[in-house]
């Protein structure tokens, strides 16, 4: 066992020092880890186009370096990127079960979903994923901190059984309180920020995984499929099954109010 983990090391540097004289053949490949930042940068701060820009000049140095490997060099990649957005996502304090979810979805997309014809198409799929995960994390910034957290908290458990009953309950505050802060600081009802959240979360289970649209209201808690398809249909436009069937049709959305006081 020894002697093959020996091996395995010295094959290994033999490979990096074979690797550091091919990169000394290539121009602009030391731009490679600023642009990474630059996109990080992007991602972060939730600008979708410049960020699909900076992914695709990456994937140009990529191409310069990996030659007839270009395909296998970009999987890879993406993988590593999701890898280093996963972190971003545990720095903004997204819980551990949520970021490793994240990371392991955007494999498994990655290994069943992308391929060789419409590459960049993902590229820029991959993209709009991460911001839409980013910028879930972003604090909200309300005048009352307990609507804050309570928007933060709901965001976390938009999969669980939640009523204003339940999420009173874990602030120890009465209902009424509660419903009465969150509709004066937000502009909304929770029953209709809940319904939101569970629309917006359901349209990445109607667009890539085969589940049925029962089994996806069922997830999301909603009371039967007719309440979920007349939810969904108020804030998206088409029905959860007009949706899926077509897969240009741009995600809904939901941007929080501006502070009302």
């Amino acid at each position: 066992m020894l002697q093959h983990q020996y091996s395995i090391s010295e094959a290994i540097s033999k490979r990096y020092f074979q690797e550091i004289e091919t990169m000394n053949r290539y121009d602009g490949i030391e731009k490679f880890y600023e642009i990474e930042a630059q996109l990080i940068r992007e991602i972060y701060q939730l600008e979708t186009e410049a960020a699909k820009e900076s992914l695709r000049a990456l994937i140009d140095l990529l191409s310069e370096r990996s030659g007839k490997h270009f395909f296998r060099a970009i999987r890879h990649y993406f993988i590593v990127l999701s890898s280093v957005v996963t972190r971003k996502l545990i720095e903004n304090q997204a819980p551990l079960k949520k970021a490793f979810a994240f990371n392991s979805a955007c494999v498994q997309m990655v290994d069943e979903r992308m391929n060789d014809a419409e590459f960049l198409q993902f590229a820029d799929d991959l993209v709009e994923f991460y911001i839409y995960v980013i910028s879930e994390r972003k604090q909200p910034s309300y005048k009352h901190q307990t609507v804050n957290k309570v928007i933060m908290f709901i965001d976390d458990e938009v999969e669980t059984d939640l009523s204003v009953e339940d999420i009173a309950q874990h602030f120890s505050i009465s209902t009424s309180h509660l419903s009465r802060i969150f509709k004066e600081h937000v502009g909304i009802t929770l029953v209709e920020y809940l319904n939101v959240r569970r629309v917006e979360e359901s349209q990445y289970y109607l667009r890539h995984t085969t589940k049925s649209i029962s089994n996806i209201s069922e997830q999301f808690h909603f009371c039967n499929q007719s309440y979920y398809t007349r939810i969904f249909k108020k804030y998206v436009g088409l029905t959860p099954k007009h949706f899926r069937d077509q897969p240009d049709h741009e995600y809904f959305r939901f941007q929080l109010p501006e502070r009302l006081v």
